[in-house]
């Protein structure tokens, strides 16, 4: 076993300490030095790109402003066209690979 000398200390909230104790109750253990030193040794680094979800993100607060541009005139002058259906739908279809995109990342 290697001869530890170097001491790292630090601070947690309440809510953080009552979250460490959740987690060393799951994983079966009550040695906090020991699960602490495991963890920041061993333990994983989840990092995640969301630029895909931003995107899509982008694409609904656009569509959600023609929707509701298009309510407006429609409430307004009593007319819906067609042009306005069709852009609607190739922007669901943006949001949609956009979501198939995403998904195809988890699974």
């Amino acid at each position: 076993m290697p001869k530890r000398t170097i001491g790292l200390y630090t601070k947690v909230s309440e809510q953080e300490k009552e979250r460490i104790d959740e987690k060393m109750q799951l994983l079966g253990t009550n040695n906090m030095r020991g699960y602490l030193r495991k963890m920041a040794v061993e333990g994983y680094i989840v990092c995640i790109d969301v630029t895909c979800i931003q995107e899509l993100v982008m694409l609904l607060r656009s569509i959600s402003s023609n929707i509701n541009q298009i309510a407006k005139r429609t409430n307004e002058t009593g007319n819906f066209y067609a042009e306005e259906m069709k852009e609607l739908q190739k922007q669901y279809q943006k949001i949609w690979c956009s979501v198939e995109q995403i998904l195809s990342q988890f699974l």
